[in-house]
């Protein structure tokens, strides 16, 4: 345990070299001097809401939350609003009317989150973000992701090393409203673009889905059979990838790269039916949102910027046995 909390405090003063500045339609970076609240007792109820924890990476991040505020001393309240904004809003509207303390969100998008998060602020309820980004700063008080331009790129190097003779190759990308789609898409196209042997014959949203990637994927064949490869925006569809290949007798033939560092994806990778995915620290993340509602909660202020990024490593065959559930041994 004392091993633990020392590594999560030193990735906490560590991630200060790592903070992004952010745009702001409104409201400043408050910088680890956040004002009014605070300076009280532990204890209370700290809501932790999702998207749908049936993707491995996700339930990784609630459980993290979840535990380290218990630990912590704290009653929690864990809910999906399965990329919803509805259902987001309707959730940080109990969490309000239940008095918690803090909120932890992974958000149901950048824009349509803007106004809830400021909702529960104005209620009094201090917003740690984890893994997705708003389109705006001064609101939440930590905004805690994953590099995810570092890990996307990392991650394209590894699928281009995988294709020495090149290729056609597909991608298949997140929800549209989700930022971190984005930013994985576009950092796959600054490392790829390099490699004029690399062709592009398609790229279409399979929103973070494994079934509709599965289906993507077999419709693409049928109407591309001369592709080597296919990158994915996160794991679930990558694994939606793969099982589509393999339905099709193409698994030898064609590489595929994922991203997340999910456990599924992992043995994949130990299989040889995925070349790499980028780890991002779902659990540490999650840690760091607690220890910083908890801060904020007991001293007033975090201690840390309000955007805060995490490098991702890459999983590939080489290190896939030193793998733990989001993390590396």
């Amino acid at each position: 345990m004392m091993r633990r909390k020392i590594m999560l405090a030193a990735a906490t003063a560590a991630i200060s070299a790592f903070a992004l500045v952010g745009c702001s339609t409104g409201g400043g970076d408050t910088g680890g001097t956040d004002g009014g609240g605070g300076g009280g007792e532990a204890g209370g109820l700290i809501s932790i809401i999702t998207p749908a924890q049936e993707n491995p990476f996700f339930k990784a991040e609630a459980d993290a939350a979840q535990a380290e505020a218990e630990e912590l001393g704290y009653e929690t309240n864990v809910a999906s609003h399965d990329d919803d904004p509805n259902k987001q809003s309707e959730l940080i509207d109990a969490a309000i009317s239940q008095g918690a303390v803090a909120i932890i969100l992974d958000n149901a998008g950048a824009d349509a989150s803007i106004g809830p998060i400021q909702k529960a602020e104005d209620a009094g309820i201090p917003v740690f973000l984890i893994d997705r980004e708003i389109n705006e700063t001064g609101i939440a008080k930590s905004q805690i992701v994953a590099n995810n331009a570092q890990g996307a790129a990392a991650v394209a190097e590894e699928f281009v090393a995988a294709l020495p003779e090149g290729g056609n190759y597909i991608e298949l990308t997140g929800k549209e409203s989700d930022t971190n789609a984005g930013v994985r898409s576009e950092a796959y196209a600054s490392v790829i673009s390099q490699y004029p042997e690399l062709v592009s014959v398609a790229q279409e949203t399979a929103n973070w889905s494994q079934d509709e990637a599965f289906t993507k994927v077999e419709t693409l064949l049928q109407r591309n059979p001369d592709v080597q490869g296919i990158i994915a925006g996160n794991d679930t569809m990558a694994l939606g990838a793969v099982a589509a290949v393999e339905a099709a007798g193409l698994l030898d033939q064609i590489k595929i790269a994922g991203f997340d560092g999910s456990p599924d994806a992992v043995e994949a990778i130990k299989a040889g039916k995925l070349v790499a995915t980028g780890l991002q620290p779902a659990v540490l993340i999650s840690q760091l949102a607690v220890q910083q509602a908890h801060a904020y909660i007991t001293d007033g202020e975090t201690g840390e910027d309000e955007k805060q990024s995490i490098d991702c490593i890459v999983i590939n065959a080489a290190n896939a046995d030193s793998y733990t559930l989001f993390a590396l041994e």
